[in-house]
């Protein structure tokens, strides 16, 4: 089974954040995309288990990021 992990950059934050519609109850943030990374795949498995789900998975991570360029 394969969950989706969303990562979106808050700029205003300055900060990622980590959500899942597959996932319920993760939502993660950080200032750092690796560290982010981490925590998701540490949390996952956790959070699977509480609700119940199949824990024999995968993640797939899409990051989005939209900034304005230089002027």
């Amino acid at each position: 089974m394969e969950y989706n992990v969303r990562f979106t950059w808050d700029e205003e934050a300055c900060v990622w954040v980590a959500e899942s519609d597959d996932i319920p109850g993760l939502v993660l943030e950080s200032g750092s995309i690796d560290a982010l990374i981490e925590r998701v795949r540490y949390a996952a498995p956790e959070l699977l288990a509480l609700n119940g789900k199949r824990q024999n998975h995968s993640l797939h991570f899409r990051l989005d990021r939209t900034e304005r360029p230089y002027a």
